[in-house]
């Protein structure tokens, strides 16, 4: 009984879900029909049709195609609209319209004996014993009715408007070719920022220390036969001086390939990071197989900066990581209970994410709305 009435809600909720579609449908047919004129205009007719493309992937639940530059394709589903909006819209109308003012021409049969008919079944009402029965049975039908047509008339009317303005091959290909263009100078750009931060830490850490123990190695040479105390001191800070070049060493080798990877893999490497996450951290890794390099350093790098930016910003007092594979697509969801309002286009180390991601054809989405929680999901190709 409980899943009949769960199923009988999901129904009910899905025809009202099609039947609202359906009415601004009509609506907006209605406004297209009354501005032709001005929608006949290329920049007036691409942002109502990509509100209403918009419209239909989400009632569809699923992405619509990027948004065609095409003129006469926006022309000509301004067209699309009219033809099949009208009817369609005037269909639901006259079914909701219908089951909406069956209950009241039931209840106010008496005070308005002139009122129409039931539109179903329909019989002289002489009192609640008629009423009530009639008026039930209109009901069911109408509602049978609404289930049964709204939903199926709605996904076709939203696959016809998402099929008439899909970009074509050509439309497709141009598309594909300025995203990776796009993608291209994105990843010089940082590739050259990269190379830069790299020969600059080397430069003025690293090399800096390896210099001051040449010297002091070349000191402590010249001095040893007159003062062998002086150059053993010497010798031991140029020992420290090595422990610290090394440690610099390894941290700026770890920017380019985290040797934790290499160790322990992704899981492992992850696990890893969650001991030295500023607030408690869950990691849940599930089977992987076998993923490249540049991949998995991808992913790691967007952990670490996630989790930094959930130490330094979100006063958050929990965090999660959820590292999974779907066919050829690695996805790493990292989420916290902080204050959100976490933004990429900010410039911060969230637009990093971006362009890492990117450069191996992915993507990036942040969900972060104020007062939290934040949700960020990361999408690599692995095949």
């Amino acid at each position: 009984m409980l899943g009949i009435l769960r199923a009988a809600r999901a129904q009910g909720h899905t025809t009202w879900r099609s039947g609202r579609y359906l009415l601004g449908t009509v609506v907006a047919a209605t406004a297209t029909l009354a501005a032709a004129p001005l929608l006949c205009l290329p920049s007036a007719a691409r942002p109502w049709a990509e509100r209403h493309r918009r419209r239909a992937g989400k009632l569809l639940g699923r992405p619509a195609e990027p948004r065609p530059r095409a003129a006469l394709r926006t022309l000509g589903w301004l067209v699309t609209q009219v033809v099949t909006g009208l009817p369609a819209g005037a269909l639901a109308l006259l079914l909701l319209g219908s089951l909406f003012l069956t209950p009241l021409i039931t209840t106010l049969w008496w005070a308005l004996p002139t009122a129409p008919w039931l539109p179903v079944a329909s019989d002289r009402i002489t009192g609640w014993g008629t009423a009530l029965p009639l008026g039930l049975t209109n009901l069911v039908v109408l509602a049978a009715l609404a289930a049964l047509t709204l939903p199926p008339l709605a996904r076709a009317h939203a696959r016809c408007c998402l099929a008439v303005l899909a970009p074509s091959p050509a439309e497709h290909l141009v598309e594909r070719v300025t995203a990776l263009t796009r993608t291209r100078a994105d990843v010089l750009q940082a590739h050259s920022a990269e190379l830069r931060r790299i020969e600059r830490d080397l430069h003025d850490g690293t090399q800096a220390r390896l210099v001051a123990i040449a010297m002091r190695l070349a000191v402590a040479g010249e001095s040893f036969a007159a003062d062998p105390d002086a150059a053993a001191a010497l010798v031991r800070q140029a020992h420290a001086e090595t422990e610290d070049a090394m440690t610099e060493l390894r941290s700026v080798i770890r920017t380019i390939y985290p040797p934790v990877l290499a160790d322990q893999g992704l899981a492992g490497a992850l696990g890893t990071l969650a001991t030295r996450a500023g607030v408690p951290t869950r990691i849940d890794v599930g089977p992987l197989g076998e993923i490249p390099a540049a991949v998995e350093a991808v992913a790691y790098f967007a952990v670490t900066e996630a989790l930094a930016n959930v130490a330094r910003h979100s006063r958050a007092s929990r965090a999660s990581v959820r590292v999974s594979r779907d066919g050829a697509v690695l996805r790493a969801e990292m989420s916290d209970n902080g204050t959100g309002g976490a933004d990429a286009a900010r410039g911060s180390g969230l637009d990093g994410m971006r362009r890492r991601a990117a450069a191996l054809d992915g993507t990036l989405e942040i969900s972060s709305p104020p007062g939290g929680p934040t949700v960020i999901t990361v999408e690599l190709p692995c095949a």
